[in-house]
C-alpha cells in the first residue's frame, strides 16, 4: 500500500494569502538582514518575526512558521541556502577520474591552503553550542581563528563528554571552554552536566575553565529578548522564573558576544605571524604544483 499525502512535492508555486504574504515579506527583509550569518535555522527567524514585527511567540505560531517557511522554500521564494535544518548525514565514495584530475584537485588543495592558526596560541580555545544548527553561524563568526566548535546537544552521551576531555589532555595547554545555550533549566543542566565530568575526567593535573556566555540573565535584559515561564513538569528548575532560547539573540549580536570572548584569550600577535606565513606558504604550494601540470 502505498503511502499517499496531500502535501507539495519537489518545487511547487505556492500563492499565500495576503496576512500570510505580509509575514513572508517580514522573514525576506530579516535575511536581507542577517545575509553574512547565512544559514539561519528558522527558530532564529521566529524570535526576530516575535521581537522586531510582533509575531505570536507560540509554539503554535512556530509551527505556522515552519510550514510556511517550507511552502516558501519549495517555490523558491526563499533561498535554500539561507536556511539551516539537519537530520541527513551523508558520506560518497572516494575516488577521481584519472590523474589529471587528481591534480586539479592536489592544485586547488594547495589554493585553499591554511594554517592551524590555534595551534601556537598560548590558550586552546573550544566552543559548544547546544543548537547543533547554530554552528555553522559561530564558525563563520571566529572560524578563522582556527577555533573548534562542536554542538553540545548530546549532552547527556557518557561517550561525548570522555572524548571531550580525551581531546582536552592531549594538549597540554591551558584550555577555556565556552557554552551557548538556552537560558532554562535544560540549557542550564547540560552546561552543569558537561563541566563536571569533564573536569572529572581532566583531573587537576591541567588548567581548564567553562564558561557560558550565552545565554545569561543580564543578556536577556540588555537585548530585551523574549521570555516565557518555566515548563511546569522541569523540575531541574527551581528558582528559575523566566526561560529564554539561545536563538532568541539576532545573529550579529550572538556573533559579537562570541568574538569579544574569544579575544580575551586570543594572542593576535601570533595569529599575524601565522596569517603572514600561511600566504607565503600558499604561493610556494600553487607554483610547485601548478609545475607539475606544465
Amino acid at each position: 500500500m502505498k503511502y499517499k499525502s496531500g502535501r507539495p512535492k519537489g518545487l511547487a508555486a505556492w500563492n499565500p494569502q495576503k496576512e500570510t504574504l505580509r509575514i513572508m515579506n517580514q522573514v525576506t527583509e530579516i535575511l536581507a538582514q542577517y545575509h553574512e550569518h547565512w544559514p539561519l535555522t528558522i527558530r532564529q527567524i521566529f524570535y526576530r518575526l516575535v521581537g522586531v514585527y510582533g509575531y505570536e511567540k507560540t509554539e503554535k505560531g512556530y509551527s505556522r512558521l515552519c510550514e510556511y517557511m517550507t511552502r516558501a522554500r519549495r517555490a523558491e521564494m526563499v533561498p535554500w541556502e539561507a536556511i539551516r535544518d539537519d537530520g541527513t548525514t551523508r558520506m560518497d565514495g572516494d575516488g577521481f577520474t584519472d590523474m589529471k584530475h587528481f591534480l586539479r584537485s592536489v592544485i586547488y588543495s594547495a589554493k585553499q591552503y591554511t594554517r592551524n592558526k590555534q595551534k601556537r596560541q598560548p590558550t586552546r580555545i573550544l566552543i559548544l553550542v547546544e543548537a547543533a544548527g547554530m554552528v555553522p553561524q559561530i564558525v563563520k563568526a571566529v572560524g578563522i581563528y582556527g577555533l573548534s566548535v562542536i554542538s553540545s546537544s548530546g549532552f547527556d552521551s557518557l561517550t561525548m563528554k570522555y572524548e571531550l576531555a580525551q581531546d582536552i589532555m592531549g594538549d597540554h595547554r591551558p584550555t577555556v571552554v565556552f557554552h551557548i545555550g538556552d537560558l532554562d533549566p535544560s540549557g542550564v543542566c547540560i552546561f552543569d552536566s558537561i563541566q563536571a565530568d569533564v573536569e572529572a575526567f581532566v583531573g587537576n593535573e591541567q588548567e581548564l575553565q567553562f564558561k557560558r556566555i550565552a545565554l545569561t540573565p543580564e543578556q536577556v535584559a540588555l537585548y530585551d529578548l523574549p521570555t516565557a515561564p518555566p515548563k511546569t513538569t522541569d523540575k531541574r528548575g527551581e528558582g528559575m522564573r523566566k526561560t529564554c532560547q539561545a536563538e532568541a539573540l539576532p545573529p550579529d549580536t550572538l556573533a559579537m558576544i562570541v568574538k569579544e570572548a574569544v579575544m580575551q584569550y586570543y594572542a593576535m600577535a601570533v595569529f599575524d605571524e601565522d596569517l603572514q606565513a600561511e600566504q607565503q606558504e600558499r604561493a610556494l604550494l600553487v607554483k610547485r604544483f601548478e609545475g607539475l601540470s606544465a
